[in-house]
């Protein structure tokens, strides 16, 4: 457990597209993306994996944020992308394959908010 937490690397908004082409140049793999609704804001978090090592990004952004996506770069975050906006509501522009709202057969419209939130 001494490692816990040392491979989370906080980043802004702006860096995303960078640092996900700074990993696939590298030659890691993108691993996971996933989102999660926190003290009323997104954490995004992004792992890219070399072997056993696994480095994981985070954005913290405000709900009404627009995240630029990075499918473009690592071509399989268009699942993860689809599911964050449709689960929960985050604003990703520019999926290679945008499912708009489709992705899941569900019926309530980004059912991972808290009620009332949008």
């Amino acid at each position: 457990m001494e490692n816990y937490g040392r491979n989370i690397v906080e980043i802004p908004l702006e860096k995303l597209v960078i640092v996900a082409s700074e990993e696939r140049d590298k030659g890691h793999r993108l691993a996971q993306a996933c989102a999660s609704y926190v003290n009323d804001k997104y954490e995004l978090l992004y792992s890219f994996v070399d072997g056993y090592e696994m480095v994981t990004y985070k954005l913290i952004i405000d709900t009404d944020t627009e995240v630029p996506s990075i499918s473009r770069i690592c071509f399989p975050a268009f699942t993860y992308e689809n599911e964050m906006k449709e689960l929960f509501g985050v604003k990703i522009k520019g999926i290679v394959t945008d499912y708009n709202d489709k992705f899941y057969r569900i019926q309530t419209k980004t059912p991972f908010l808290k009620k009332g939130d949008k």
